[in-house]
């Protein structure tokens, strides 16, 4: 066996790194030259971070695995897509198939959107289930060729001439196999009149109560899974349902039931899934379960958790009397309901509020107060940091801090430019000076617009929605007159939509040559950007609007351009509670975009001795644009959070609306989850695919303390990847400090035993670069007993302010070990512990080249007892 060698690997947090070239992983044969302005295009499965191993689509958008099941010596996966683009829209339902679960065929789109005679899409498929009808109970097939049925949800739009909004339940058949498939023409087949109701999951049922058809949904804003029972699949009749129960700080979506053999004995239990986004262990998107019974009515939870009690130590404020005490309380000026907080601690819920929830006692922080719009601060009255914790309960908005950033929305010192736009009214940009093309020179005086965007500066701005007469199918470009360079910075405030492929950006051009370009947030407010300009003081340049994006966010919107010598300082949109050392945000804490409040902490050990407050801030007018939070408390431990005293299927942040198959051989019950989470989905850096599945995988139930639980492993079939003659197997040694192994891989399967030893943290690196600046850590923590998995410093991160995380989940040693088994793909990482009772799945997008894997040990010697490295062969789109 070969041994482990020495080298430097760094550990300290790093910027993010992006992509630059694919290196090896493009055929260069395969390169072709895309569109005008646009990166060349490669083969397809060569692009950047396109997975080996785990199923995506050759372009365009895909969420939630839809209508699992086996037939007929093939496994079929329906999914959500878009045919049309690289976002989420135009739902309807793609198609793989696989002998094997591993390799995957994508077939024709399989259920469309239904569009009227105007072209209007009238209804959107989203997710469901598949059902082989044996007996052909449905009468939509025979008896000689009974039909596999579909049951999805109806999404109608407002287009739909008599169920606008709503969403109801459908079906569609195929009697080829799953080739092609008809709506039924009695759509739908169960309608609750409500515009929350979906994802049905619908089983052959066998029991004393008879046999029968079985659907599981959702009412997704009230926390419940609704059981119906059908003899046919058209006729449905309400059972019982289930819920609100653990988590439920987010909307409810893609349930599953089905019975599982706990491992060892004869018992047999009932699994319910409930998906939960946000609200989830991780943040976000995440997938939570219970164990209990189902007698063929009502299904019965043995997993509640229903205990809830205030962590141990002292009070500093619980807001329950009525009033904020000693807080100084800052409601925006003129606000007509005195908002976001008004002169006392709500109650509960407030007016248009969706149920608040997990709060404690009679009284909350709510800055609801007249919606969103209001901005505010609550400060709490100094203290001398004596305790080592100070935990409290936080809800709402999940807009973070941003360090540096102004809460108002002042301009840079220096030279405004072309006035900020506010020109007389009856003149146009044309009038002075500006060169309008396109969509933009059709009616001169819609520039500059007086409508658009949030956050501008007086009455008028550009923007190229308002711009034209198309709305965001606008296209051209406004270029202004030629302006002298005088200051070190060109700052601006920027909002509309973003794209990367340059065809919208507002840019800088020196000599007719771009040479500074931005795009937007893909938001309606405005914030501030800027441009160091310094080595081009004195040169002549003209600033460009240049837009040639067409459909949503197809837009920017630019204001109040200044010259100055030093940047504009960004604003930040933060719901907040922040801990203020020394006139300094330390630490800070949001909501996840949900009305449930959970338990957060901040370590006051560092500011031992010091004065502190503490901030809410409430900075944000729209969509979440306000802040929760109760029962602040010191103490000597931090609080953990209520979501961990759950079941979750994964403790990753990319494991999301997992299912199970029908109708699997041998009973086994085969799951596979999005890998993708809502909080970044429609920005991570794939194209011209987004997305991708996690590799399927097995589960079980196995007793443990607390009762029988879930164990999850990737199916054997993932076996047959395996490069054995390229495996390299390391010898039983310690470690101490960074090692690196001699043999780097970013598609592979890694298999380790390792013992603590004398180390306080110890584990693996992967998808590491050259010089250790990029790598992701997946290790364990014996202080806290905790498995992670470190992304901090994976590669790209800059795409989204949520992605960068570190993940982690509570795993006791086995015998003194850790034994891992870790799957890597080129954009991910599956971590499965002890033999699979814990999982952490997490996306990652490292920069070509980054294959390095090594172990480490922190504050003394670990020991590997086992570790091997077995590369896997592509099975997703291999050449020839």
């Amino acid at each position: 066996m070969k041994t482990l060698r020495s080298i430097p690997w760094h550990f300290s947090a790093v910027a993010a790194v992006s992509a630059v070239g694919v290196g090896a992983l493009i055929a260069p044969a395969a390169a072709s030259v895309g569109p005008a302005g646009l990166a060349p295009s490669v083969a397809v499965g060569e692009e950047p971070y396109r997975p080996a191993v785990h199923f995506t689509p050759r372009e365009n958008w895909m969420n939630d695995p839809n209508g699992l099941v086996y037939y007929k010596g093939t496994y079929h996966l329906f999914f959500q897509h878009n045919p049309s683009g690289n976002r989420w829209g135009n739902m309807s339902w793609g198609h793989a198939t696989s002998p094997d679960l591993i390799h995957w065929r994508q077939q024709p789109l399989a259920i469309a959107q239904t569009f009227n005679e105007a072209g209007d899409s009238i209804e959107d498929i989203f997710s469901g289930s598949v059902v082989i009808d044996k007996t052909n109970s449905s009468g939509l097939g025979t008896k000689t060729n009974p039909p596999l049925v579909a049951i999805y949800t109806s999404a109608y739009t407002d287009k739909h001439p008599t169920l606008a909004g709503k969403q109801a339940q459908s079906l569609a058949y195929s009697l080829d196999a799953g080739k092609t498939w008809t709506k039924y023409s009695g759509n739908p087949v169960l309608n609750r009149d409500s515009a929350n109701f979906r994802d049905p999951k619908v089983f052959r049922y066998s029991g004393p109560a008879g046999t029968y058809w079985v659907m599981a949904a959702v009412e997704a804003q009230e926390h419940r899974v609704l059981l119906y029972k059908s003899a046919d699949l058209k006729n449905w009749t309400y059972l019982s349902d289930f819920g609100p129960a653990n988590a439920v700080g987010g909307q409810w979506e893609c349930p599953d039931l089905f019975q599982l053999e706990v491992q060892g004995t004869k018992q047999r239990k009932w699994v319910l899934v409930v998906n939960i986004n946000p609200g989830a262990v991780a943040g976000g998107s995440g997938g939570q379960y219970f164990v209990g019974d189902f007698d063929g009515t009502t299904f019965t939870s043995q997993s509640t958790v229903t205990a809830d009690s205030l962590p141990t130590g002292t009070n500093f404020a619980d807001f329950n009397d009525g009033t904020y005490g000693d807080w100084t309380v800052a409601n925006e000026p003129g606000n007509w309901k005195d908002g976001p907080w008004g002169q006392a601690p709500a109650t509960g819920t407030l007016e248009g509020q969706n149920p608040v929830s997990g709060f404690v006692g009679h009284g909350l922080v709510n800055g609801f107060l007249d919606r969103d719009w209001p901005v505010g601060t609550l400060r709490s009255p100094d203290f001398m940091v004596e305790s080592d914790y100070v935990n409290f309960l936080v809800g709402g908005g999940k807009h973070p801090h941003v360090d540096g950033a102004q809460l108002t929305n002042e301009p840079p010192p220096g030279t405004l430019l072309w006035d900020g736009f506010e020109f007389p009214d009856g003149t146009t940009l044309a009038d002075t000076g500006w060169s309008l093309t396109g969509d933009f020179a059709t009616d001169p005086w819609r520039n500059p617009s007086t409508a658009g965007g949030d956050y501008f500066i007086g009455r008028k701005r550009i923007n190229t929605w308002e711009g034209g007469p198309r709305g965001d199918d606008n296209t051209g470009s406004m270029t202004s007159p030629a302006f002298e360079i005088t200051g070190d910075y060109l700052s601006m405030l920027v909002g509309g939509g973003k794209r990367t492929d340059g065809s919208l950006e507002i840019q800088l051009l020196v000599d007719g040559e771009v040479v500074r370009s931005l795009t937007g947030p893909e938001d309606g407010a405005l914030n501030w950007r800027n441009w160091n300009v310094s080595e081009l003081r004195g040169r002549t340049a003209q600033l460009r609007v240049w837009d040639q994006a067409t459909g949503g966010w197809g837009h920017l919107t630019m204001d109040h351009v200044v010259m100055g010598d030093v940047p504009a300082t960004v604003r930040s949109d933060e719901t907040a509670v922040n801990l203020v050392v020394d006139g300094q945000v330390v630490a800070s804490a949001t909501g996840s975009n949900s009305e449930y409040l959970d338990w957060q902490a901040f370590d006051l050990r560092p500011y031992a001795g010091k004065q502190a407050h503490i901030d809410i801030v409430d900075n944000n007018r729209f969509g979440w644009g306000h802040i929760l939070a109760d029962e602040f408390r010191f103490g000597t431990a931090p609080a953990p959070t209520r979501a961990e005293s759950y079941d979750w299927l994964d403790y990753g942040r990319d494991y999301y609306a997992a299912v199970s198959f029908n109708d699997v051989p041998a009973g086994k019950r085969v799951m596979i989850g999005w890998m993708n989470n809502w909080d970044y989905a429609n920005e991570i850096p794939t194209s011209p695919w987004r997305s991708a599945m996690a590799l399927p995988r097995n589960v079980w139930l196995a007793p443990t303390p607390k009762g029988p639980r879930l164990v999850s492993r990737v199916v054997q079939q993932a076996g047959g990847l395996d490069l054995t003659a390229q495996a390299y197997a390391a010898a039983a040694q310690s470690i101490s400090g960074e090692t690196l192994l001699p043999k780097a891989a970013s598609v592979a399967r890694i298999d380790a035993v390792l013992t603590p030893g004398t180390a306080t943290r110890f584990g693996l690196s992967v998808h590491g670069n050259a010089d250790g600046s990029e790598r992701t850590l997946i290790g364990y923590d014996m202080a806290t007993g905790r498995l992670y998995v470190d992304r901090t410093a994976s590669g790209k991160l800059d795409f989204a302010s949520s992605f960068p995380s570190i993940d982690d989940a509570s795993v006791a040693l086995v015998g003194g070990k850790l034994t891992l088994s870790i799957y890597l793909d080129r954009s991910s990482v599956e971590v499965f512990a002890q033999g699979g009772k814990t999982s952490i799945t997490d996306q990652v997008f490292p920069s070509a080249g980054s294959d390095r894997i090594g172990v480490w040990a922190e504050g003394g010697a670990a020991r590997v007892q086992s570790l091997k490295v077995t590369p896997l062969a592509p099975a997703m789109f291999p050449r020839g």
